[in-house]
Order: structure tokens, then C-alpha cells, then sequence
């Protein structure tokens, strides 16, 4: 049977990122390429001439992938051969947050240090002293370690040095020679200064994220929640909730230590408005009587009872009056015994939510219950008829406000 809160608008749960994913690397730098070269052909040590560009995607705050893009441009320095060469490199690399890893958050969120390497395709482009239309393409591979210093939420300055070694580097880095491509044929170091421009609407990147710091911050939150719940009245019976265990009881109904209302004579209906309605519609012979100004009182509560004035009410899917509503039975329960001769018809309802046969039963166990209550009080059971009446389909099924209004049992008396 399908409950109630599964039908309501209940929000669900949904783990939501705190920490922003994207970023975009920039860097420009030296680089030493250490091995092929041809007799007499050399660089500065080190030598300017290389940009690189990545977008990196953080899959949390530990891992992730850099798609990376890379020129350099080498040329002799003053004691070499001249020559010039210019190289293009493509990589996929993993990226691995360090900083994160080792605890650097627990101290210091200006300072990071990443780790990164991978693989892809360089093109040498050879164009002094010889001028070759054909690129020499190998197979790159790379490790490298980046320092991080943050400035603000939304960029970091960075110093990284890459290593890279070439497979399939069929010729020299000048160009002049050509060599067997056999396992790693060719060597280069880069070394790089940049920024990082994170890309999102959270206040943070996962590279700053504190993951520790943002759960235990969570933790209190949800234990101040916690402690404003379990402190709330809402009753207003002066038990806060976490000790209350009757949550739901009458307001200005006397209540015992766990928030129970005091019921001596057990029959489920607060001794204090027994004793308030007993005032209210005095018994026969009493000194107030029935009847004031000409004005029959026990037709006028009949009245208020057979035209529907006087309802139980129920909780979804439950059987179990709503505390509000003991004061109906009490009602009806102080008319009857008020009027030996008058007979009650109880007839019960539930709302659209769930099959027909199962609210036909719901129905009929709701209208039992306020029975076996009426008898509990006193009422001769032959004196009393229940009923049930199913889906009362009178009200809007989408609005809980007025589903509530039709779950209920509603009284006949003659």
C-alpha cells in the first residue's frame, strides 16, 4: 500500500558537488631538450621558446584528467650549429591532487602541489639548416609535478616541470641526422610558470577543497538541527520533543512527564476535556439542565451531529483517531449517555490515494475503532452500528489540506 509520504511532494535526496571541476591551465616557460642531437648541435641551457595550454576536469577533489597542448621552439645557442626545430604535442594525462592527499588542507589552504602524467603524439617540424615538408611524429610520454600557490577563489599561480620521453624519434633534434627509432629515443625537460582559471559557480575548486573541514562543518550543522528539533514543543505541552511521546496531545490538556495526557479512567479520551465537556453538555438532572432560553439543547447537539459538524479524523493510512478529534467522540459519547434511547450510526471514509479495496477496508476499520472507543466509554455496543463507506472523492486529490478533511468518521444519531 502505497503511503502517503511516498505520494507527497517530499523532497529527495540528492547529493550535490560543493566544489567547482573545471579549469583552464596556462603556462609559458624554458625547456631543455637533452638527447638526440647531431655532433655540434646544442641549446642554452636552459632555453625560452614553450607554451602550454590544458582544461582539466577534477573528478572530485583527488583525481582527475588534464587534456594538455604544447609548443616549444628550439634553436642553437651562440656556440652550436645554428638550427631550428619547432615541436607540437598533444596529451591525455591523469591528474593527481596531492596537496589533498597528503593533508595540506589541514594546515594551509593558499599552498597545493599536483602530480600529473600521461601520454600523446608530438611533431618535430624541422626548418634549419635542413627544411623537411615532413613532420617526424612519435608517441610522448610525460610525468611531472605542479606547486600551487592561491591567490583567489578563482585562480592559482603554478610552477610545473615536465618530463617527456619520445618514442619513435626517427631523427635528430636539429634535424641532421637520423637515427633507428628503438624504445625511448628522445628526452626533453620543461619547465613552466602560469595560472589556473577555475571555471564554475561554487565558491571553491577542487583543488582547495577541505573535505574534512566541510564534513565536520556539515556534522554540527545537522547536530544543531538536530538539538532545535528534539527541543522544539510542538504540542506546546511544556515536553520538548525528544522526550514527548505523545507528540500530538490537545493544548491546555494536563500531560505526565513524557508528554502523555493524563487519562485516569483509560478510555482514551483526556480527563481534561472529559471534565470540560461534561460541563459543557450537562447530563439530565443536572443544575443546568438541557434546555436554556426555550432552546432544546439536545436537539440542537443532534442537529450539529447529523449534519456533519461533528467528524473523527484520521492520519493517512491510519486507524488511530488524531488526538484533536477525541473531543468529537466525547461529544457524542456525552449526548448518547445523555439520551438513553438515541442509537449512532458511525460510517467511515479514506481519501482517493491507494486501490478502492483497500480504502473500503481502511474505511470500515476507522469507523470500528471509534466504535470500540464509544463502548470503551460506557455506550452499550448494541446501541451503536459502524460502517464503511470507502473513497469519499468529494475533494481536490491533489491538495493534502482537503484529503485530510475526508479521511474521518462522521456520525447518525436518532
Amino acid at each position: 500500500m502505497a503511503q502517503e509520504t511516498m505520494m507527497e511532494d517530499a523532497p529527495r535526496d540528492r547529493e550535490s558537488i560543493p566544489y567547482n571541476q573545471w579549469s583552464i591551465d596556462v603556462g609559458v616557460g624554458v625547456h631543455k631538450p637533452s638527447r638526440p642531437f647531431a655532433d655540434g648541435y646544442f641549446t642554452n641551457t636552459p632555453s625560452f621558446g614553450q607554451a602550454d595550454l590544458g582544461v582539466r576536469y577534477m573528478i572530485n577533489d583527488k583525481f582527475g584528467f588534464s587534456l594538455e597542448g604544447g609548443y616549444n621552439r628550439f634553436e642553437g645557442d651562440d656556440n652550436s650549429f645554428p638550427f631550428k626545430t619547432q615541436a607540437y604535442r598533444v596529451s591525455l594525462e591523469g591528474v593527481v591532487n596531492a596537496g589533498t592527499i597528503l593533508g595540506f588542507r589541514e594546515w594551509t589552504d593558499r599552498f597545493g602541489l599536483l602530480f600529473h602524467g600521461g601520454a600523446g603524439v608530438t611533431a618535430l617540424k624541422y626548418q634549419e639548416p635542413v627544411d623537411i615538408d615532413d613532420a617526424d611524429e612519435m608517441l610522448n610520454f610525460t610525468i611531472g609535478g605542479t606547486p600551487q600557490l592561491r591567490l583567489t577563489d578563482n585562480i592559482a599561480l603554478f610552477a610545473d616541470l615536465s618530463i617527456f620521453g619520445h618514442v619513435r624519434q626517427n631523427r635528430t633534434f636539429d634535424g641532421t641526422q637520423g637515427q633507428p627509432a628503438r624504445g625511448f629515443d628522445g628526452f626533453l625537460v620543461n619547465a613552466s610558470v602560469g595560472a589556473s582559471f577555475y571555471l564554475g559557480g561554487n565558491d571553491v575548486h577542487a583543488d582547495w577543497y577541505n573535505g574534512s573541514v566541510s564534513s565536520r562543518l556539515a556534522d554540527l550543522e545537522n547536530r544543531v538541527a538536530t538539538l532545535e528539533v528534539n527541543n522544539a514543543d510542538d504540542d506546546q505541552d511544556g515536553v520538548p520533543n525528544y522526550l514527548d511521546r505523545d507528540n500530538t496531545t490537545e493544548s491546555g490538556v494536563r500531560v505526565d512527564t513524557k508528554g502523555r495526557a493524563i487519562d485516569l479512567n483509560k478510555n482514551g479520551i483526556p480527563d481534561d476535556m472529559e471534565s470540560a465537556l461534561d460541563s459543557r453538555y450537562a447530563l439530565k438532572g443536572s443544575s443546568t439542565g438541557t434546555a436554556t432560553n426555550g432552546v432544546d439543547g439536545d436537539a440542537m447537539i443532534k442537529q450539529l451531529i447529523n449534519e456533519g459538524y461533528v467528524n473523527v479524523y484520521f492520519e493517512f493510512n491510519s486507524t488511530k483517531p488524531t488526538q484533536y478529534s477525541l473531543s468529537s467522540i466525547n461529544f457524542l459519547a456525552t449526548y448518547m449517555k445523555d439520551n438513553p434511547s438515541a442509537n449512532a450510526t458511525l460510517t467511515g471514509y479514506a481519501d482517493e490515494l491507494g486501490t478502492a479495496e483497500y480504502n473500503k477496508d481502511l474505511s470500515e476499520r476507522r469507523a470500528k475503532m471509534v466504535n470500540d472507543i464509544l463502548v470503551a466509554t460506557g455506550i452499550d455496543a448494541s446501541r451503536l452500528s459502524h460502517q464503511g463507506e470507502g473513497e469519499d472523492d468529494s475533494v481536490e486529490k491533489s491538495s493534502a489540506p482537503a484529503r485530510q478533511l475526508v479521511r474521518r468518521v462522521k456520525f447518525q444519531v436518532n
